[in-house]
Order: structure tokens, then C-alpha cells, then sequence
């Protein structure tokens, strides 16, 4: 009589450990899917005639032809790059021949000691592009003349608004220090091109009318045209 007793009793503990297997299995279900809609999340893009928010470049003229560089500010060869060929290109813009796209990315962050320089950057060009698109390439060349040292903090956001105020810009300050863009910066990034024969994403990356082209191609200093021609 007990045991029949005790065998039609619920066993509440049975249940309740099920319940709280449920509930964990649902939890981390949520948390997976929160961390793949947070890792996937594009952010906010930048408004303005300045930026592309599908391609996420800063769009410099109308010409018909097309060159598009991607960028870190914390990229030594990147700065060599803007300074050896950046006049001819803007040359190119200025008779009508390209539209120059710039995509400022983030691949050098683990080069600036935590602070994410490269992101920072990057977002403040974003920043600048969307409040005056004219003066985005002065900003990214003063950013380049001001280029720190890899595997230095990189520069503070107030040396960086300091420069986006010496191009004409301000006004920019939260959208820079509060990182508006950060996320659009790094969904960008993901989308950079690999080079031929590279095996990774690289700085500068450079597609002319569309065709990613290896750095060895490029031509020399002062024929920069002869690649749209």
C-alpha cells in the first residue's frame, strides 16, 4: 500500500530540474541569437550626400570611371600611398575622369595599445564626410601628415576633432567620442575585397572600375592615369 502510495506521487523534483533545463536551453538559445544579430549588426550608417551607406564609401566627384581605396589610418603604406599618388588622383577627379570612393576601415586596431585607433579614425571620417563632404579628403590628408606610430596609443579623439577643426569642421564632437559610427566601420571592414594573391584583408586595397587590382600593378609615381585609360 505505501509503495503504490508512493508511486502515484509526483516527483515535483523530476519537473523542476526539467523546467530549469528548458529555461537555461532557452537562455542560451536568446544569447546566441542576440550575439549573431549584435556580430551582424551593420549600425548606423552616415547620412549626406558624402557617403555611400550601401558600400560605406566617402564618394569624391562624378566622373564615370571609378577608383576605390580602402584605408587605415594607422597604415604606414597606406600614407605613403595617399602622399605618392594622392595629387594625381585628385587630379583625375578634378578634370572629370573618376569618382574616387574612399573606404576608411579598421584592420590595425591591435596595433594601438587598446584605444582603437583605427576604428576611432575611421569613424571620425565618417563624421566629417557627413557634416562636410568637401572637406573629407583634407581631413584624411591632415590625418595622414598626423599619423601616429604603429603600436603607439594613436592620436586622442581631441587631437583628432583639433584636426577635423583645422579642414573647416566642427561641431562633431559627440558623433567622434561617442563613436556614432563605430559599427558601420566595422560591418564595412568585413566587406573589404581581398587583393590577387593576398591572403587577407590588406590596407591600401585598391579596385579600379570595379576590379580589385594587386599593389604590384600599380603604376609608377606620375602614370597613375594610364590605369583608366
Amino acid at each position: 500500500m505505501a509503495k503504490a502510495a508512493a508511486a502515484g506521487k509526483t516527483n515535483w523534483f523530476a519537473i523542476w530540474v526539467s523546467v530549469a533545463v528548458v529555461v537555461v536551453v532557452a537562455l542560451v538559445i536568446a544569447l546566441v541569437v542576440w550575439m549573431n544579430n549584435a556580430a551582424t549588426d551593420p549600425g548606423t550608417p552616415p547620412s549626406g550626400s558624402g557617403v555611400d551607406q550601401e558600400t560605406g564609401a566617402v564618394v569624391v566627384g562624378s566622373g564615370e570611371q571609378t577608383l576605390d581605396t580602402y584605408i587605415d589610418f594607422m597604415c604606414p603604406i597606406c600614407k605613403t600611398f595617399e602622399q605618392t599618388y594622392g595629387d594625381e588622383i585628385l587630379d583625375l577627379v578634378n578634370d572629370g575622369t573618376i569618382t574616387l570612393n574612399i573606404h576608411p576601415i579598421a584592420i590595425l586596431d591591435r596595433l594601438s595599445q587598446g584605444t582603437e585607433y583605427s576604428t576611432r579614425s575611421a569613424n571620425a571620417m565618417y563624421c566629417v564626410a557627413e557634416a562636410d563632404p568637401d572637406a573629407a579628403v583634407p581631413f584624411m590628408q591632415a590625418m595622414f601628415e598626423n599619423q601616429p606610430e604603429e603600436n603607439s596609443t594613436g592620436l586622442t579623439d581631441d587631437e583628432i576633432l583639433a584636426i577635423a577643426k583645422g579642414v573647416g569642421v566642427e561641431g562633431i564632437d559627440s558623433c567622434v567620442t561617442d563613436g556614432t559610427y563605430k559599427k558601420f566601420v566595422s560591418a564595412m571592414t568585413e566587406k573589404t575585397p581581398v587583393a590577387p594573391g593576398a591572403s587577407g584583408i590588406g590596407t591600401p586595397t585598391i579596385a579600379v572600375n570595379g576590379e580589385v587590382i594587386s599593389n604590384s600593378t600599380i603604376p609608377p609615381k606620375g602614370q597613375f592615369k594610364t590605369l583608366f585609360q
